[in-house]
């Protein structure tokens, strides 16, 4: 069984390939999602090339699998909460400023506790109609006027 760790969602897929974190001392260090059965939160079932029983398996257990960058799914960047807590977060409409405090992980999706500048919070949910593009750098632009009103602060 593979779980995601830090609230991340699952990620492997077939033909993924993936490196064993710490390595083993002996045998393979990178293989090939053979097959993975997930339902996307809890975890997935995945068979790896090279690994061939159960004695084999035992052995990767406790450790990590990463895939590279490239293999990632699109907008994964957005559930990536060691980079994006501290961003500042804008709603250029609404003249909603603050920073990122913190990404809580959601059975549906993310939501961004975002600290307002003069005080108090605001729950964003991490769908497409409220983030749509998150930066390398610089403010993080958002639409929260459908779960926001300026007059309610």
């Amino acid at each position: 069984m593979a779980v995601p760790v830090h609230g991340l969602p699952a990620v492997l897929s077939e033909g993924m390939e993936v490196c064993v974190v710490p390595p083993p001392l002996k045998g393979g260090r990178r293989h090939v999602v053979e097959s993975c059965e997930t339902d996307g939160r809890e975890g997935a079932l995945v068979s790896l090339s090279g690994i061939d029983g159960i004695d084999a398996a035992k052995k990767l257990c406790g450790r990590y699998l990463l895939v590279r960058e490239a293999e990632l799914p699109e907008g994964f960047d957005l559930h990536d909460g060691v980079r994006l807590v501290g961003r500042e977060v804008v709603d250029e409409a609404l003249g909603l400023k603050g920073r990122l405090d913190e990404v809580m992980s959601g059975p549906a999706n993310d939501v961004w506790v975002v600290a307002l500048e003069g005080g108090g919070e605001v729950l964003l949910p991490v769908i497409d109609q409220v983030v749509s593009d998150v930066p390398e750098e610089g403010p993080i632009a958002v639409d929260a006027s459908g779960f926001y009103s300026a007059e309610g602060r």
